[in-house]
C-alpha cells in the first residue's frame, strides 16, 4: 500500500461490545458471535454467513447503530433532558443571584456567569435513572416495540412474512430467537431478545438505567443565562447514530447496471409505463445500495483517514482511479481511468475486479466515517492473491480509523494476511520498533479480529488465531490435505507408466 501521506486514525477506537446470539435462523442451526472491530465470517457457501451479516445490518438499522444508548429512543428522552436542565439551570441561576444579594455587591453577568461555574463541575453525566419515571417508562416500552424490527428484517431480506426465516427440521415446530446485548466493561448497557414462532414475535429488552447518556463540556454560559438552552440536546443525536454501509456480492453487476435499472423502475412508476402483472422487488440490502450509488455525493470535507485508504486502494490494487460525473438523467455515472492512459473507460469495459472496489473506493469517499460500520461480502472477489492481501491491509486502516467492519470471505491470502497484520500488532505492543512505515500503518491486536466458522450442519464456531498456524479454517486445512494426497497418488501412477 502507499507509504505517504500517513493518515491520523485511532489507535484504540471505541466501540461498546455487542453481542448477536440466534436459534434456528435460516441455515444457522445455533450461533453466538461477539462483533469485533474487524469480524471475519468463513465456510462453505449457503451456511449462513449473508444471512448472519444482513441481521446485523437489519439490528444496526433499528437502533441506527450499535451505541451506548440506541438512538431510536432520543425522542422519548429529548423533551424530558430540555426540561430537566431548564429547571436545574434556574435554581443555579437563581442562587448565584441571592448570594450576590447578601454580599451587596453590584450584580453583573460575568459574576454570576463565574458563581454558577464554580458550583458546577467542567464534565457532567447525565444518567436515565435522573428522569422522570414516566420518560423511563416510555423509554422501557419502545425498545420492545416489535413492529420496527419485523418490518426492518422483511425489508432486509425481501421477505412476506418472518415465518420464512426460521429454520425447520423435522418437527416443524421450530422457533427462532434472535438477542442482541450491549455491554461495556463486563457491565450490560442494554439488550434485546426476540422469539419468533410462526407469525408470531414476542420481544422483551431493558435498558440499563445506570447507563450515562451523554457527556459535555459546559461552554457559553454569558448566553445560557439569557436563553437557558445551556446544551444544543439535538445535536447529541450523531453522538448515538452511527450509519451502516453493506457491499452485496452482486456489487459488479450493480455498479455496471445501476443506470438502466434506477431508468426502468422510473419508468414502471410513472403513469402510462410498462404495468407487469407482477414486478418482483430488491431486498434491502441490495435497494439501499442502489440507493447510496444513485444519489452519490463526494463529501466536501472528506475524512482524511479513509481519503488516504481510498487513494492507496486506487493506487496498489486498482491501478487507476474512480471518477463520478452526473448526467442529464441526474443519475451519475462512474468510470475508470488507468494509471498508464488519460482515457477514462465504463465499468462494463473494465476488469472485473474494477467493479467489485469500486464501490468501497466510492464508500470511503462519500460517506464512511468513524464509528460508522461497513460490511463486505468476498472483498477478494476477481482479484489476483496479491491483491488479496491488499485488500487486508485496506481492511486494518478501517479499523484503525474506528470503523467497525465485518467481512464474509473464502480466501485463504486474505486470513493469511490479517495473521500477519495481528502479528505485527503484536509486536508494535511488545516494543518493536523496526518496522517498515507501511507497517507501522497497518496493523491489527488479536482482540480487535474475531474469526467465525460457519459449517454444514448450522453450528457456527470461533476460529481463535494462534500465533503459529494464524488463522486456520479446519475445511481448509482438509482442502489441503486431499489435494496433496491427491496429487502425490497421481505422480506415482505418471512414475509408473514410464
Amino acid at each position: 500500500m502507499e507509504e505517504t501521506k500517513t493518515p491520523k486514525t485511532s489507535e484504540t477506537p471505541q466501540h461498546p461490545n455487542v453481542e448477536i446470539a440466534v436459534k434456528n435462523f435460516g441455515p444457522i442451526a445455533e450461533a453466538t458471535i461477539d462483533l469485533q472491530p474487524l469480524t471475519v465470517f468463513v465456510g462453505p457457501s449457503n451456511t449462513g454467513k449473508t444471512y448472519f451479516s444482513t441481521l446485523i445490518y437489519a439490528l444496526h438499522g433499528v437502533f441506527n447503530g450499535f451505541s451506548r444508548f440506541p438512538s431510536h429512543l432520543l425522542t422519548a428522552i429529548l423533551p424530558a433532558l430540555l426540561e430537566l436542565e431548564k429547571t436545574r439551570i434556574d435554581q443555579e441561576t437563581r442562587t448565584a443571584v441571592e448570594e450576590l444579594r447578601k454580599t451587596h455587591q453590584k450584580i453583573k453577568v460575568s459574576d454570576m456567569s463565574q458563581r454558577i461555574l464554580d458550583k458546577q463541575q467542567l464534565r457532567e453525566t447525565l444518567k436515565l435513572s435522573d428522569l422522570p419515571q414516566q420518560t423511563r417508562d416510555e423509554v422501557q416500552s419502545t425498545i420492545k416495540n416489535s413492529g420496527i424490527f419485523e418490518n426492518e428484517l422483511k425489508r432486509c431480506f425481501d421477505l412476506n412474512t418472518i415465518e420464512d426465516l426460521i429454520q425447520l427440521t423435522q418437527n416443524q415446530h421450530n422457533e427462532m430467537k434472535v438477542s442482541l446485548r450491549i455491554s461495556e466493561e463486563n457491565k450490560n448497557i442494554w439488550y434485546l431478545n426476540i422469539k419468533a414462532f410462526k407469525s408470531n414475535i414476542i420481544m422483551d429488552g431493558l435498558v440499563n438505567e445506570d447507563v450515562v447518556l451523554r457527556i459535555y463540556h459546559r461552554t457559553g454560559l454569558r448566553e445560557v443565562l439569557s436563553s437557558h438552552d445551556i446544551l444544543p440536546v439535538l445535536s447529541a443525536q450523531r453522538e448515538f447514530k452511527r450509519e451502516r454501509f453493506y457491499l452485496p456480492a452482486a456489487r459488479s453487476g450493480i455498479m455496471q447496471s445501476h443506470r438502466v435499472i434506477a431508468s426502468s423502475l422510473v419508468e414502471r412508476a410513472t403513469r402510462g409505463g410498462l404495468t407487469p402483472l407482477e414486478v418482483p422487488t430488491f431486498s434491502g440490502i441490495v435497494t439501499d445500495f442502489m440507493k447510496q450509488l444513485i444519489l452519490y455525493e463526494e463529501s466536501d470535507e472528506p475524512d482524511e483517514g479513509m481519503k488516504h485508504l481510498a487513494d492507496a486502494l486506487e493506487s496498489e490494487v486498482l491501478a487507476g482511479r474512480i471518477l463520478m460525473k452526473p448526467t442529464p438523467s441526474g443519475y451519475p455515472e462512474f468510470l475508470y481511468q488507468p494509471q498508464e492512459m488519460g482515457k477514462e473507460v465504463r465499468l462494463t469495459r473494465a476488469a472485473s475486479m474494477v467493479s467489485e472496489l469500486a464501490p468501497v473506493v466510492l464508500f470511503l469517499r462519500g460517506g464512511i466515517r468513524p464509528g460508522d460500520t461497513l460490511i463486505i461480502e468476498e472483498p477478494e472477489a476477481h482479484l489476483h492473491p496479491g491483491g488479496q492481501t491488499e485488500i487486508a491491509l485496506t481492511l486494518a486502516g478501517l479499523v484503525r480509523a474506528g470503523v467497525r467492519v465485518v467481512v464474509t470471505t473464502h480466501s485463504d491470502w486474505l486470513l493469511k494476511e490479517i495473521a500477519n497484520l495481528i502479528r505485527i500488532g503484536d509486536l508494535k505492543r511488545k516494543g518493536v520498533s523496526h518496522l517498515k512505515k507501511v507497517e507501522s500503518i497497518h496493523w491489527l491486536l488479536p482482540e480487535e479480529v474475531g474469526t467465525w466458522w460457519f459449517q454444514k450442519d448450522g453450528i457456527v464456531q470461533q476460529i481463535p488465531f494462534d500465533p503459529t498456524e494464524g488463522i486456520e479454517p479446519k475445511d481448509y486445512e482438509d482442502v489441503a490435505y486431499k489435494l496433496y494426497d491427491r496429487s502425490v497418488n497421481l505422480q506415482d501412477l505418471l512414475e509408473k507408466a514410464g
